[in-house]
């Protein structure tokens, strides 16, 4: 990859008229550019009181000035920022006469790219920065921290070093065929990559939580008609954002409503109920409903005692991994005392959409799903990170089929070392040109 070598420079921040407006310059030019707009050589990391001007002479603001010399700042670069009043036209016009001065408008994300091009930030640490300043909730906010702080990229490096080391031994043994000792069939090696895997295994939950954290947890009401399901969105929103009717199928079409549980983010997917039917518009929403449930991270089945048995079926199009809840509605009808257990590794609440009888439990459930309560060490993730570590599963429960049952040494170390290649795409040790676009692109403008 190239390393840039010209200057950039955007609007880093503008709240308004009232607030303090920032313009960010990263690049070579930055302390030259620093000395025309502070009149004198600045001393790194000090901040100046001046009179920005324009080349005319006149003011076009007063604010601070601070210059960070390379490689001590966030892109690695030289940086100079400018402090100014919040005001859009003051801050257009400071844009302006520092591209005058020999600097160009910064693309989006731009700075944080150049921040992983110059090693200050691996690409997940990257990407996290554009997670903490999307977050929807405290939970969220907090894991994006921790990952730009490192912590996933650690988990991450560490696994990988020990998937190396076990490459090495590995490829080692198929060196030498004609030894009588099989090396290959020594139970180190057996033992290594079952310890990765065990590893890997654990990260892969823990990115799966922070997924849920950064995106909110995906979560698809379902169940037969008249079940309650809109009568449940409603009563977790908080509002009456679903039609309520004693006439089955009043659903036609997925309703989605994004809530936050004490800082925990969900998307609620309310959708038609699962039955067979001759009503074209209805069959339609059926459709809908079970393509929800393959993108869902949970699915809600709502249903009664009567029919609780028959639908578990419905669960049979979630994904794999995916959570299933199921919650026994209308206990008020049946006179039933709210209640919650485990069966199968499924969790069971009886509870009242109408009443409210119950719910306080639902609410506790979704959090936990959602990530509350798993601990301090929680980082955020994204998609493209929970994909590549179901990949390394895969390549690693190969390689122990081809190791363990078949001898297949060459095989082995084929899988193993496609391992370590996605692997390293989550933190960018093997990455294209475009997947940096396509992450870096989604940036705002001077981040």
């Amino acid at each position: 990859m190239n390393q840039p070598v010209d200057t950039i420079a955007a609007i880093a921040s503008a709240p308004g008229a009232a607030g303090v407006g920032v313009l960010r310059v990263s690049g070579p030019r930055a302390p030259a550019i620093a000395q025309v707009m502070l009149g004198r050589t600045p001393q790194p990391r000090h901040a100046y009181f001046a009179s920005f001007r324009d080349a005319q002479g006149e003011v076009i603001d007063h604010g601070l000035l601070l210059h960070f010399p390379a490689p001590a700042s966030y892109t690695g670069e030289h940086v100079l920022e400018l402090q100014g009043h919040g005001n859009a036209v003051l801050l257009d016009t400071l844009l302006r006469r520092v591209c005058e001065l020999g600097a160009r408008l910064a693309r989006p994300g731009e700075f944080t790219e150049r921040a992983f091009l110059n090693g200050k930030l691996d690409l997940a640490q990257a990407e996290a920065v554009a997670d903490l300043i999307a977050a929807r909730s405290q939970a969220g906010a907090r894991a994006a921290l921790r990952s730009m702080e490192g912590v996933f990229s650690q988990r991450v490096e560490t696994l990988l070093q020990k998937l190396i080391a076990l490459r090495v031994h590995v490829e080692a043994a198929i060196d030498f065929p004609e030894e009588e000792i099989d090396f290959l069939a020594d139970p180190a090696i057996a033992q290594q990559l079952e310890n990765l895997r065990a590893e890997l295994a654990s990260l892969l939950r823990e990115a799966q939580r922070g997924l849920r954290l950064n995106d909110g947890l995906r979560v698809a009401i379902v169940g037969r008609p008249n079940a309650g399901k809109s009568s449940l969105l409603n009563a977790l929103a908080g509002s009456e954002r679903a039609i309520v009717t004693a006439v089955a199928g009043t659903t036609r079409d997925v309703l989605r409503e994004s809530v936050a549980l004490d800082g925990m983010a969900l998307e609620l997917a309310d959708t038609a109920g699962l039955r067979d039917t001759a009503d074209e518009i209805e069959r339609e929403g059926v459709r809908r409903a079970h393509g929800e449930l393959q993108r869902a991270d949970a699915a809600l089945l709502v249903t009664d005692v009567e029919h609780a048995a028959a639908d578990l079926a419905l669960f049979d199009a979630l994904p794999a991994g995916a959570e299933r809840v199921v919650l026994i509605n209308k206990i008020d009808l049946a006179h039933v005392v709210p209640h919650a257990e485990t069966r199968d590794g499924v969790r069971w609440l009886w509870a009242s959409a109408k009443t409210g009888e119950g719910l306080d439990a639902l609410r506790e459930c979704l959090k936990e799903l959602a990530g509350a309560g798993s601990g301090e060490g929680n980082f955020s993730a994204r998609r493209r990170h929970v994909l590549a570590l179901q990949e390394v599963r895969e390549r690693l429960d190969h390689a122990a089929n081809a190791l363990v049952i078949s001898r297949a040494g060459e095989l082995a170390a084929e899988e193993l070392r496609q391992a370590q290649h996605a692997l390293g795409e989550i933190t960018g040790a093997y990455s294209s040109d475009d997947l940096l676009g396509a992450i870096f692109g989604s940036f705002c403008i001077g981040k």
